[in-house]
């Protein structure tokens, strides 16, 4: 068995998994990239890792200086897991309405929580952290949504085992965040086979599924608009919460413990098999169930946990 000098070495390479027994067509083969299986439990470990790791090549970081980052959890807790180990303080900026899994996740790898209005989302977590950073300069704010290292290292990595995996993959499906996933998965695939379909999953405007955006809610990344997003995007595909809880709940079905995102992206995996008819679609699975439990996602009832994703955060 082969051994690792440090967690770190353990980001990426995550194993995908068939869940074609879900797909509505039996001509359209569905599998899904488990990112929880990375150390910190989700796909932003590898952005995490990769903007900490720019920054001290590019002299952006100095030694045991302050980060300060907006989060909706997933790049938090991934940045906490780095700067542990590599010695940075980090505070995270984020809405007041998220869940408890959230904060203890952070408060368990150190990171110092400063909360932002829960009515004002991500998007008002994102403007009071770079509001504290421009009055603290010597705070490094890293910046997930315009910071390059984030599509550079799915294009450098998640593509890559995505193509060596799965190399007859047909259409890419991933949900709409930071939107880094998407630009560099979706330019490496379209790279390897300009016939790949690039499908982004998004939340209806104004409405919480959690760890997507709407990009129809004022907010375009600048990653987004810097790789070109528009004409890299095939389809933009519209999954509300209720959609999204009920497809988590299906995935247990084959063995699949995920988080709500996931949910999201197995339920537009499933509109694009109906609509291609033929093919191979490749979804990521950002993290894992573990965090959501406090949803009742699973036991509760469908009505009660859809009403509560709309005014809770859960991850």
């Amino acid at each position: 068995m082969t051994s690792y000098a440090s967690v770190l070495d353990l980001v990426g390479n995550t194993p995908m998994v068939e869940v074609s027994s879900l797909s509505p067509e039996p001509d359209v083969r569905i599998l899904l990239k488990l990112e929880w299986l990375n150390p910190a439990g989700s796909v932003k470990d590898r952005i995490a890792l990769a903007m900490v790791e720019a920054g001290e090549k590019d002299g952006i970081l100095a030694p045991g200086q302050t980060l300060i980052e907006p989060s909706s959890g997933n790049t938090g807790i991934g940045l906490a897991m780095v700067c542990r180990l590599k010695g940075y303080p980090l505070k995270i900026v984020m809405p007041t309405n998220v869940s408890v899994e959230r904060r203890q996740l952070l408060e368990v790898w150190g990171a110092e929580i400063i909360d932002s209005p829960g009515d004002e989302g991500s998007n008002g977590a994102v403007r009071l952290a770079q509001e504290l950073a421009g009055q603290h300069p010597d705070w490094a704010l890293l910046h997930q949504y315009a910071n390059p290292a984030n599509p550079r290292v799915h294009y450098e990595g998640t593509g890559p085992e995505i193509w060596r995996d799965c190399p007859e993959v047909t259409h890419f499906v991933a949900g709409l965040g930071t939107s880094g996933t998407l630009m560099g998965v979706g330019r490496f695939l379209k790279e390897r086979n300009p016939a790949v379909q690039v499908w982004a999953i998004e939340p209806p405007s104004g409405e919480t599924v959690d760890g997507l955006r709407s990009l129809d809610d004022g907010y375009i990344p600048p990653i987004f608009s810097d790789n070109d997003g528009a004409d890299l995007l095939d389809r933009k595909t519209i999954i509300g919460p209720r959609e999204s809880i009920e497809w988590t709940r299906r995935l247990i079905d084959v063995g699949i413990f995920a988080g709500i995102s996931t949910g999201a992206v197995m339920a537009g995996a499933v509109r694009c098999a109906q609509r291609v008819k033929q093919g191979v679609i490749v979804g990521v699975a950002p993290d894992g169930g573990w965090k959501y439990l406090s949803s009742g996602a699973w036991t509760g009832d469908l009505d009660d946990v859809t009403e509560r994703a709309r005014h809770t955060i859960y991850f």
